[in-house]
């Protein structure tokens, strides 16, 4: 697969080199067309997680979406790049999305809920 944006390797969990290509195919698809959409660089904080990883995280959950690759922190820090992140992810078909101080978390988990939270 090939993607305008991004490197698989950008979404290695932090503690297995290579495990990018566990991410879901058309997670990657949506986030390489939100990219395209927001016109800023997206840098993937956490893309795919190992269980090892996920358990040390402080409030990381036992079914997370990071865990299936099917979901990324997107660092941010202002609220002008949170609007074109948000916006773009809403614009693609992103259906999840966590809004954190640092960071925004996007994900297509089909097995949860739509929503929008805060952390």
């Amino acid at each position: 697969m090939e993607l305008r944006y991004f490197e698989i390797s950008e979404f290695d969990s932090k503690d297995l080199k290579g495990s990018g290509t566990n991410m879901n195919p058309e997670f990657l698809q949506m986030i390489d067309q939100a990219r395209a959409v927001a016109g800023i660089p997206f840098k993937i904080n956490s893309g795919f997680r190992t269980v090892a990883r996920n358990q040390m995280l402080p409030g990381a959950k036992s079914n997370s979406s990071h865990l299936k690759g099917m979901a990324a922190d997107i660092a941010c820090t202002d609220s002008v790049s949170r609007l074109k992140i948000i916006t773009a992810a809403l614009s693609v078909g992103f259906t999840r999305i966590g809004i954190a101080k640092t960071f925004i978390h996007i994900d297509n988990d089909d097995t949860k809920p739509a929503a929008c939270w805060v952390y």
